[in-house]
């Protein structure tokens, strides 16, 4: 799907001023902030205004084309895509990044065409015909506790085991020194953010919050996290107009 990234949107912090959702990614060299034991790892979600992850147990009910062009947007700033096993059933990935013009932008700053795509998935309960695996245009990691191995696929599979239960410290210290990713987009589900954020591996958070109301009781934000305050940092607030979604870009405190 080719998504404007030169839609119109008003910036309301810091500095008040209209400007384009790719004017405003364009200005983010995540890939310079990574450090040498794992990348610089940012996420992107959307919710409601009750705080709701998803509805109807998808989470593309949530947003509009302006939340996907933001989303493809940070695609095209990073090395990496990690997703949860959740979230591949329920969106069955294919290509990354669609549109030739946004991977031609990629190389022009540097960047394979395709961000390596990367899927945690305790015991390879995946749907392995997916365009991901069938029509694949890159090779795939698999962070797994299971012991068995993957059906064939046209992709290429690099599996990271761990035995005892994936660590995604570990996961990411990898894909640093194997993989030389320096920038990683997170778009995996509640359960997968709340590990990364319990590990303290987030640096940024880009979240979406919809004119919506969801109602009933489905997950929100993070999952399976303790209670505890954790402080962030506003580093700016964009607000589309005709949508009247707002979309904040948070910096956590390890990199405020």
């Amino acid at each position: 799907m080719a998504l404007d990234l030169d839609r119109p949107i008003r910036r309301l912090l810091p500095e008040r001023e209209r400007t384009t959702i790719g004017t405003q990614l364009g200005g983010l060299d995540l890939v310079a902030r990574a450090g040498p034991d794992r990348p610089y790892v940012v996420t992107n979600f959307a919710l409601t205004l009750d705080g709701h992850a998803t509805i109807g147990g998808r989470s593309g009910a949530i947003g509009s084309d302006a939340d996907t062009a933001m989303l493809v947007g940070l695609r095209t700033r990073v090395d990496a895509v990690l997703i949860g096993a959740g979230t591949m059933r329920a969106e069955r990935y294919g290509r990354i990044i669609g549109d030739p013009a946004k991977r031609a932008l990629r190389e022009r700053d540097g960047l394979a065409p395709d961000p390596l795509v990367v899927i945690v998935s305790g015991s390879l309960d995946l749907p392995w015909d997916a365009p991901l695996f069938t029509d694949p245009d890159g090779p795939v990691v698999i962070c797994t506790a299971a012991t068995a191995d993957p059906p064939p696929t046209k992709a290429e599979i690099h599996l990271v085991r761990h035995p005892e239960g994936v660590d995604l410290r570990e996961l990411l210290r990898r894909l640093r020194a194997d993989h030389r990713v320096r920038a990683l987009l997170c778009e995996g589900g509640p359960r997968l953010h709340g590990e990364l954020i319990e590990g303290g591996l987030v640096d940024e958070l880009f979240v979406t919050h919809a004119p919506k109301l969801a109602g009933g009781v489905g997950p929100g934000l993070i999952a399976g996290v303790p209670e505890s305050e954790r402080d962030l940092e506003l580093a700016w607030l964009l607000a589309e107009e005709s949508t009247g979604e707002l979309f904040g870009r948070y910096l956590t405190a390890s990199d405020s």
